[in-house]
């Protein structure tokens, strides 16, 4: 089968990141309670990125990246019931989570780096991580969906507990995780505004479902956001550093911020009164459990909500796929389209 391969292990700080080859490698076959799924398409997350740049943990070489994925059962090993050959499935990249919903488990991992993923023809995975694919979307569509929208729906369902009329603050609007919490908040009947540098993506964010948003390269947002929403009930914080500060001063009393990701780096100088006088509540956050996966799926099925996809690429050209990814200039997901 075709397959992405990572064959160099960057070190974490060099000023470079890992080539991916595409190359023929062998099909791989279904042990016990694992099921062989014959990809349709893949999508890219920021993950796999980080992986190229040696910035994420247990990376082993050589491997195949990818963690989302859809597309059609193949064969299925020994004891796999409730799949069969044909059917049309969308994978759950979260490995492991174990039995407590609260927090996975130490043997918990995310499929792609170490264990092969779905930038290929076919990939085996266990039966508990197949999912029927939700028959309203295309496999481009079920594609996008997993790893950003279980994250997403985790954050603004199980830790936000986002109600109708509630005010929602998303900043970085743009990124495959804020549109699926953006999309789920808007369906849940929130008020969602969004901050973007981009005055386009703000204008996108609208046509989806959005009240309003800022551009935050401007000197006064946090007072502009203030003013426009009133103030946030939640917030969906991907992006930490001075931000969170900024989300502390537009939160309401008695609000939350829910915590998934610091690509600005760490929080510093943060007031502590700032926080216990509000009655805050501060949540951490990172993709979900099974239980979450299903219902993230029945949520999209239920409210005939499609994932927004910035552009498709072919595996031949996954790397082009890659660098767009890393140059952020995204409305959306990435998709990979997989060869016949």
């Amino acid at each position: 089968m075709k397959a992405v391969v990572l064959k160099d292990k960057v070190q974490f700080g060099e000023d470079r990141k890992a080539p991916l080859y595409v190359e023929e490698v062998e099909t791989p076959q279904p042990r016990k309670g694992e099921v062989l799924i014959r990809l349709r398409n893949a999508a890219l997350n920021r993950r796999d990125v980080f992986i190229r740049y040696g910035a994420y943990p247990g990376i082993e070489v050589p491997s195949i990246p990818g963690s989302d994925g859809a597309g059609i059962v193949e064969a299925v090993g020994e004891g796999v019931q409730g799949f069969e050959k044909g059917n049309k499935v969308v994978v759950n990249p979260q490995m492991d989570w174990g039995d407590n919903p609260d927090f996975p488990s130490k043997k918990q991992s995310i499929l792609g780096v170490p264990r092969n993923g779905t930038f290929a023809q076919y990939v085996t995975v266990p039966a508990e991580n197949v999912f029927p694919k939700p028959e309203h979307l295309s496999f481009e569509e079920a594609a996008a969906l997993p790893l950003g929208g279980l994250t997403a729906y985790r954050a603004v369902v199980t830790k936000g507990k986002v109600k109708e009329g509630d005010t929602v603050i998303i900043p970085g609007i743009g990124g495959g995780v804020a549109n699926f919490a953006l999309q789920i908040a808007a369906a849940k009947g929130a008020k969602v505004y969004v901050t973007s540098s981009s005055d386009a993506k703000i204008e996108n964010a609208v046509k989806d479902g959005a009240f309003g948003g800022v551009n935050y390269t401007s000197d006064n947002w946090v007072k502009e956001l203030k003013e426009l929403s009133g103030g946030a009930d939640v917030s969906i914080d991907s992006i930490g550093g001075e931000t969170f500060n900024d989300l502390i001063s537009l939160a309401k009393p008695a609000s939350k911020i829910v915590s998934f990701g610091a690509t600005r780096g760490p929080v510093n100088n943060v007031v502590m009164p700032r926080i216990f006088f509000k009655q805050m509540e501060i949540h951490g956050t990172t993709m979900g459990n099974p239980a979450e996966f299903k219902d993230m799926l029945s949520f999209y099925s239920n409210h005939k909500l499609k994932p927004k996809i910035d552009s498709v690429f072919p595996l031949e050209k996954i790397e082009e796929a890659s660098d767009k990814m890393d140059q952020g200039s995204l409305s959306g997901k990435i998709v990979i389209s997989i060869p016949e």
